[in-house]
């Protein structure tokens, strides 16, 4: 029977979340024994599903069979058994059970290594995390169809414990489509295929057309802002998703159309005082919150900017906590766009005073392009973290502890600043690249390494240092052009 268990952190959601999929998988099996699972990105406040069904369609009924089945598996409270087996044993089991992006991925590793596999009744699979002991711990879940799978909706570390309102991110699942284009495009559909292609000395290759595409679909959005006579581009994302780098290309590839460079702004410069920095639950400032930004400046200025009136833009002195004016006095010239980036800039309380047909909104995130294997993909925080957990280093001088202490509060943050307003863009911008992740391992790596067993971070630590294990390393950065997004995090060319 299901259990009392409720998620009061992100070590304790992936757990839930992967002992849920674990599940999902084995019912779908259950009902349907020769159906192919593919796990999708997340989508919609849960996971998109695709079954292979040998051509049939899935049916509202073959769903009620699957939610059957699961609920049977936990309130049975089935065992979850952690099996240990040699890289070479694993990767040969999961060649007998036809699972072959599986088997590569562990080919060519120490054959004793040790690799783990979770046994629920009979069904093996690897979730590459810390899964929960039993089934009976999966107290609470959705599915639901959507488009061409279903959707499995899961609580969250966010939500106290329940599942999230239902939206339709529609725009997300195109810009999912885009990544499977791209999969063909490649011929790169997991992490052995890509492994492989790095092994052969494809690097280069890799990088050039990954790049390639992504500045197509920059081109494409300069292109419809400029036919579609938008006055004002906004452009917004999570932490690390590339929002700076992507609006000097954007406002590159606008200039390039026109003849004139957009005029660009960022909100970070129109904060408050530091002294009136709202505080937070925590009793903390919360520079996260819209309350952070100086609305009534920042919109009588984009007023006046729009009305060709000279304004004097703000820069913001992080160090002395306070606006500077004087540096930055400006018009906007007839027919010149106007670039807004900022965590905020998707809500439309930050520009109340701009009519919404003179905006093109731009939400952008880094939706990993691969799957590790068919039923494991890298999640969209997981690729961003790896981008602050380097960027941090880099560039503020933060080991990888101290990024992983704040996090938690930075995607809290998120849940109320960002992700509510995505749906509102007009398009999404995927600002991931297939070859990232195993170039990112080389900066990464050592860092969480360092993490002492005493750190409260260790766990998370060992966490992402299992899974970025089986990513073959790219050592070099120098085939990464200077205007990459990757650039942002990584730093210029040495």
């Amino acid at each position: 029977m299901a259990k009392e268990f409720k998620i009061t952190t992100f070590t304790e959601e992936r757990a839930y979340h992967n002992t849920a999929i674990l599940i999902f998988l084995k019912a779908v099996k259950s009902v349907f024994e020769q159906a192919d699972v593919t796990i999708g990105n997340s989508l919609n406040q849960g996971y998109y599903a695709y079954i292979n069904l040998g051509g049939a369609k899935l049916t509202t009924s073959d769903i009620h069979k699957i939610r059957d089945k699961m609920e049977s598996i936990i309130e049975r409270d089935v065992e979850i058994v952690t099996e240990h087996y040699s890289a070479a044993e694993a990767a040969g089991k999961w060649r007998s059970l036809g699972y072959s992006e599986k088997a590569r991925l562990l080919e060519g590793r120490p054959e004793d290594e040790d690799f783990e596999i979770a046994n629920l009744h009979n069904y093996r699979n690897c979730m590459y995390c810390e899964l929960l002991p039993s089934s009976g711990y999966i107290n609470l879940f959705d599915i639901r169809p959507y488009r061409n799978g279903l959707l499995l909706r899961l609580p969250n570390a966010l939500h106290n414990h329940t599942i999230p309102a239902y939206r339709d991110d529609d725009k997300l699942y195109e810009a999912y489509a885009d990544c499977k284009r791209m999969r063909k495009y490649t011929g790169i559909d997991y992490l052995a295929d890509l492994n492989e292609r790095i092994a052969k000395g494809a690097t280069d290759d890799i990088i050039r057309s990954s790049e390639w595409l992504q500045s197509r679909q920059l081109e494409e959005f300069a292109t419809r802002v400029v036919e579609e006579h938008k006055k004002v581009v906004l452009i917004a994302g999570p932490s690390s998703s590339g929002k700076t780098t992507t609006a000097k290309r954007i406002c590159a590839e606008i200039g390039r159309i026109t003849g004139e460079d957009p005029l660009y702004l960022g909100t970070d410069d129109y904060f408050v005082e530091r002294t009136e920095s709202p505080i937070g639950a925590d009793g903390k400032p919360d520079f996260e919150c819209l309350e952070c930004v100086d609305l009534k400046l920042f919109n009588r200025q984009m007023e006046d900017l729009l009305a060709g009136k000279e304004v004097d833009i703000p820069e913001f002195d992080f160090i002395k906590g306070t606006k500077v004016f004087g540096k930055r006095v400006t018009t906007l010239k007839p027919g010149q766009v106007l670039v807004i980036e900022g965590i905020h800039s998707l809500n439309d309380v930050l520009t109340e005073n701009i009519p919404r047909q003179d905006k093109f909104k731009i939400y952008i995130s880094p939706l990993t392009q691969i799957g590790i294997d068919r039923h494991n993909r890298i999640s969209t925080a997981d690729a961003r973290l790896l981008r602050r957990m380097v960027r941090d280093n880099q560039f503020r001088g933060y080991d990888a502890e101290t990024t992983l202490g704040i996090w938690p509060k930075v995607r809290a943050g998120e849940s109320v600043n960002v992700f509510p307003y995505s749906s509102s863009a007009d398009v999404v911008f995927n600002s991931s690249t297939v070859y990232e992740t195993n170039m990112l391992k080389t900066f990464a790596e050592p860092l969480l390494k360092a993490i002492p067993e005493t750190s409260e971070q260790y766990e998370e630590a060992q966490r992402i240092l299992t899974f970025i294990k089986y990513f073959k390393r790219i050592e070099s950065t120098d085939a990464v052009p200077d205007n990459a997004i990757l650039r942002e995090f990584i730093g210029p060319r040495k």
